[in-house]
């Protein structure tokens, strides 16, 4: 069993190997932590890709529920690779880390409390889950988001971590001036100092 183990949820239309290379990136900077990035359940319809849930015809209204309906095959695919790296029994040694559409399905997870891991880190996110929150208030929450966001507006990373701080979750946040919807070099070095915090 390694020490810890880092999930990457990558973003709708992308893979897990867009996100693999942050892995390779961080772990110099966190030895003997293991990294899974998988391929989101479902292809993407409107082109090349994997994404958590549809974005055909969704709107701030349906959101929520595309969520709530996209937890069943999320929760088949977490278990999947905790199972693989024996972890089921350690998720206070797991952290996870979302871009985009994998950041809601990230904050999904800890406002449902569903999976109290170690950490969240959610890049470039929106907390879009049903109501009620029942967060996991021992998993601390970093929200890194570009100021110059023009795919999910830097407002929902403000909202994401103004509502979760005000349910009892621990949450520090970085906004970034002039960074669009991408991780920069600052978020991601502020991501893997969190992720080092966390795992100990």
């Amino acid at each position: 069993m390694s020490k810890g183990l880092v999930i990457l949820l990558h973003g709708v239309g992308s893979s897990g190997d867009d996100l693999a290379g942050l892995g390779d990136h961080w772990a110099p900077s966190l030895p003997g932590v293991s990294f899974a990035s998988p391929n989101a359940p479902y292809h993407f319809e409107q082109g090349a890709g994997w994404q958590w849930f549809s974005l055909a015809g969704i709107t701030p209204e349906n959101r929520p529920a595309r969520v709530a309906e996209a937890r069943a095959a999320f929760d088949q695919t977490f278990q999947a690779i905790l199972d693989r790296h024996q972890m089921s029994e350690h998720l206070d040694k797991v952290v996870l880390v979302g871009f985009s559409q994998g950041s809601i399905m990230a904050l999904d997870t800890l406002v449902s409390g569903r999976w109290p891991v170690a950490g969240i880190v959610a890049f470039s996110g929106r907390l879009s889950s049903p109501a009620p929150f029942t967060p996991a208030l021992n998993t601390p929450l970093l929200v890194l988001h570009g100021m110059a966001d023009d795919v999910i507006p830097v407002q929902e990373g403000h909202s994401a971590e103004q509502r979760l701080r005000a349910l009892g979750v621990q949450v520090s946040s970085q906004f970034e001036p002039g960074i669009g919807h991408t991780i920069s070099a600052q978020g991601a070095q502020r991501a893997v100092e969190f992720i080092a915090a966390r795992l100990g």
